[in-house]
């Protein structure tokens, strides 16, 4: 079988695979996806510097993060839902990070509990979000220090859910659902018949495990949190004495009041272009908050990464590590844990022309000269 060349390869087949409503919500961005498109665009139109005759013979793409030498400066993001798009979705994408060696960061509402995905043979990274039941925060802060999680990723940018249209349309019961399953046989065998008990594994203590997708769905959007403020990652730091990490910066204040605040790391980040649409792009904020941190924490970014060349230019523009969303849902739509690992092994590869080509030899040689200023 000829394998996909790119992660766009990989979208079209996990569209053609995937029921509407969940490759909408993947795909998909709020309002009228204005920062959704910016995130591509606006790191495509960074403009690399080419050099020659640089010994580029031998390539080196580790990168060491919180402690922990990584094969490359790139892991899997939390996506949510994600464990729906194949048999046991996050327990396959764990492994596949796993065995390239990168890290894999489990959503909070994924459909595989922690202890699942841990039993897999590569503990994830835990992301959490904010919610007005304090105990299930604090619950899922001792899960993820039994389980031995190497860090906690707080997101930051979700006090409401953004107005998201695709789902919107693609949402519905019934005769519309079932027809829309229907016409995916193969996921429908895969998933919707041999990937049960399909829930929200994380939330089962609170939702109960034999509770519809609808009432976990119902439990999470009444738990937002619009009230929430930095004395809540004061209250989360002394509680998680590992990595702390807050996700979904833009701002420089807000990049200098989460140092403050006793982060360890930053994912910059507008969440896919799935909250506030019409803010900047990540690769346009980025090197605002590089510059309010200066070097004080570790920078990861996303949003808007389709290739190993976008995670070449996410690095030039001051991030230490990058975090794929988008990209390895769509493998994991198309080929499950196999389409992860390929589309992690085309990253890899991707990165390894855009370094030889730039002139770099060490993830570490990558930087603002990388860019073309002219």
């Amino acid at each position: 079988m000829k394998l996909p060349a790119s992660v766009s390869d990989y979208r079209a087949l996990a569209k053609a695979r995937l029921p509407r409503f969940l490759f909408e919500y993947i795909d998909g961005g709020s309002y009228d996806e204005v920062t959704l498109n910016r995130n591509v665009e606006d790191l495509r139109a960074v403009r690399l510097r080419q050099r020659v005759l640089r010994d580029v013979s031998e390539i080196d793409l580790s990168t060491k993060l919180f402690g922990k030498r990584w094969a490359m400066p790139v892991g899997l993001g939390p996506v949510g839902l994600s464990g729906l798009y194949a048999r046991r979705g996050e327990v396959q994408a764990a492994k596949a990070a796993g065995a390239a060696g990168v890290p894999f960061l489990l959503s909070t509402v994924s459909a595989c509990s922690l202890e699942e995905v841990a039993a897999s043979g590569n503990v994830p990274w835990f992301q959490l979000y904010f919610v007005k039941d304090q105990g299930f925060a604090a619950d899922m802060i001792d899960r993820a220090k039994a389980a031995g999680c190497g860090a906690l990723v707080l997101t930051a940018d979700l006090p409401v859910p953004g107005a998201r249209y695709r789902d919107a349309r693609a949402a519905g019961g019934g005769p519309r659902r079932w027809m829309d399953l229907a016409a995916r046989p193969r996921w429908l065998w895969d998933v919707g018949i041999n990937g049960r008990p399909i829930s929200l594994g994380n939330l089962e203590k609170v939702v109960g495990r034999r509770a519809p997708l609808a009432h976990f769905q119902a439990w999470i959007h009444a738990n937002f949190d619009p009230s929430v403020s930095w004395k809540q990652v004061e209250w989360v730091r002394n509680r998680w004495d590992g990595s702390l990490i807050i996700k979904g910066i833009l701002d420089p204040d807000d990049a200098r009041q989460a140092v403050a605040s006793g982060a360890d790391g930053i994912v910059v980040s507008n969440h896919g272009g799935r909250q506030l649409d019409g803010v900047a792009s990540t690769a346009r904020a980025l090197p605002r908050v590089a510059e309010a941190v200066d070097g004080k924490v570790p920078l990861l970014a996303d949003s808007g990464v389709r290739s190993g060349l976008d995670v070449v230019r996410m690095l030039a523009l001051g991030a230490d590590f990058v975090l794929l969303g988008r990209a390895w849902v769509y493998a994991l739509g198309a080929r499950g844990g196999p389409g992860v690992a390929h589309v992690l092994n085309l990253i890899e590869a991707e990165i390894k022309v855009a370094m030889a080509l730039t002139g770099c030899t060490k993830i570490s040689e990558i930087g603002p000269d990388t860019i073309d200023g002219g």
